[in-house]
């Protein structure tokens, strides 16, 4: 998604006509929009896949419904949990029961936002088993994990409205990453009334929907683009400098750069191909992603099986130059599974920093892993296939991977399968494949959502990989509340996985080119959850 002839300009500019005019933004728009001079102006990859916060699962909506709704908490400019439509959290002596003080606040059809709202939105994730319910489970929500196994109603949630202000919420331990997790899109209120009349077509259009955030999306044409617009009834409007959003769906990144040299948008993303071009231009920026690529191996199959095999790919692939040669979008090797800058332990220190290079060696050391790997499993030659999206990139990071480990390891051969998204992932929720170049980002703020991706029959393993040492640890660290104790587990979790088992290969933390007009301040882009926040965001000529 973040990745000329006279016939092909003249395509490009056709299709910033029909954008422009599909999304109405006209030129007397813009000419107004230069007089109020809080207008931002941005493109995106893709169009809105839903509106309803109990079913939305993908960064776009994510970033949309932070803009228009407001929950207890929301991330501030360093990503921490701030107090939104809370005013008051208190905590029990055990940390089990917590208790919300709602602010007075509206829903931008004059109702008020009530803790009846939150009660009703949260059971209706576990209700219609959305796609982020196990999010309750992970906040440790009194009877998610029953509800989700079937054992126990919706209803049953440890959510209760106490009245109209006042929200109760019982964990099943005390939670560490609780705050944090109410940041997420997941836990924002609805209005019941309003979600039941409108029935099936609930947030299908910007009408069918209640906003109570910083802004109101008052406009949204499908596959081209949507409008925000200042929210005056914000409890907090007096820090929302912007007054309108616009937002270009843009799927072909020439058109993108088009639309800003043209002064359309303020800010695009680039291509890998398009880097070397505007690397040098004052607003080029790159921005270093906690999105992770790396190698998941069937642990069934009988070479990939492994430990040795697999330590030794990992070994005979050179990170550095895939990333500085082959992508060029400020993306960094790397040898761990939770990536650098994206968590601080207590004391301050980076875990990358702690816990170091995994698995690194030489040419001639993963040779030696691969003889010996070979040699255990009754093999002299080896040909495996690996699953890749077929996009741009994915294709070109195959291709390298390809020549390198044909290169550096006698003996084996790699088949390139490429198919669209969707089937790549089907294909290893299956573990139908012998190796699958697959990424992973963050849902919040601590390494743990790195790690428990790795339990024993957990959604996100997709690989059949099982250490019963490392289940353990996990129940154990969710449970600690001592914090230095339990980051401790977490850097012993990451070396179960990777040091003893080398269980995936790491290869890269994406990273992200882009082009931004420096008159911008203060547009937010969190490491999870919601990409962007704008309620802070303005314009300075």
């Amino acid at each position: 998604m973040r990745r000329m002839i006279k016939t092909k300009v003249l395509l490009v500019f056709l299709a910033m006509v029909l954008i422009l005019s599909g999304c109405n933004f006209s030129n007397s728009e813009k000419t107004e929009d230069k007089k109020t001079n809080q207008v931002l102006n941005v493109s995106v990859a893709a169009d809105i896949p839903t509106l309803d916060s109990t079913k939305a699962h993908d960064g776009i909506a994510f970033t949309v419904l932070n803009n228009v709704n407001e929950g207890l908490y929301r991330q501030d400019e360093n990503h921490m949990p701030i107090k939104a439509l809370a005013t008051e959290h208190k905590e029990s002596e055990d940390k089990i029961v917590h208790t919300f003080t709602l602010r007075d606040s509206k829903w931008s059809n004059g109702d008020s936002v009530t803790a009846q709202d939150f009660e009703f939105a949260w059971k209706r994730v576990m209700r219609d088993a959305s796609p982020y319910n196990y999010m309750f489970v992970t906040a440790g929500i009194k009877n998610a994990e029953a509800i989700m196994n079937e054992e126990k109603d919706a209803d049953e949630l440890g959510v209760k409205a106490i009245d109209e202000k006042t929200l109760e919420v019982t964990l099943e331990s005390a939670n560490p990453l609780f705050q944090m997790l109410l940041t997420f899109p997941t836990f924002l209120p609805q209005n019941q009334k309003y979600v039941e009349e409108k029935g099936d077509q609930y947030a299908l259009e910007a009408g069918d929907i209640l906003f109570n955030g910083p802004f109101k999306l008052i406009e949204w044409t499908h596959e081209q683009g949507w409008k925000y617009e200042k929210n005056d009834e914000y409890w907090d409007a007096d820090s929302v400098k912007l007054d309108k959003i616009n937002v270009y769906v843009v799927k072909d990144p020439s058109t993108g750069v088009n639309l800003y040299e043209t002064n359309k948008v303020d800010r695009v993303t680039l291509t890998s191909a398009l880097v070397d071009e505007y690397k040098d231009d004052e607003n080029f920026a790159n921005l270093l992603e906690p999105e992770i690529i790396f190698l998941r191996f069937n642990h069934n199959h009988p070479v990939l099986g492994n430990k040795d095999i697999r330590r030794a790919i990992n070994m005979a692939i050179d990170k550095k130059s895939l990333v500085e040669v082959i992508l060029k979008d400020g993306s960094t090797a790397v040898n761990g599974v939770v990536p650098a800058g994206f968590f601080k332990s207590p004391d301050g220190k980076d875990f990358r920093e702690l816990n170091g290079d995994i698995n690194t060696g030489t040419i001639e050391e993963a040779k030696k892993l691969w003889e010996k790997g070979l040699k255990e499993t009754g093999q002299t030659e080896v040909t495996v296939s690996i699953n890749i999206a077929d996009s741009d990139d994915h294709k070109k990071v195959a291709e390298y991977i390809q020549a390198q480990l044909e290169d550096n390891l006698p003996g084996l051969k790699l088949e390139i399968k490429a198919v669209p998204f969707a089937q790549r992932l089907t294909i290893e929720k299956a573990i139908e494949y012998d190796i699958s170049l697959s990424s992973w980002g963050p849902d919040y703020s601590d390494p743990m959502t790195y790690l428990d991706m790795w339990l024993k029959g957990g959604s996100a393993n997709r690989m059949d990989y099982y250490n019963p040492k490392l289940d353990a640890l996990v129940a154990e660290a969710r449970n600690e509340t001592d914090l230095s104790k339990r980051y401790g587990m977490l850097l012993e979790l990451e070396k179960i996985l990777l040091v003893e088992d080398a269980a995936i290969a790491p290869l890269y933390q994406e990273g992200t080119a882009i082009l931004m007009r420096n008159k911008i301040k203060k547009l937010l882009v969190h490491p999870t959850g919601a990409s962007f926040s704008y309620k802070w965001t303005s314009i300075e000529e």
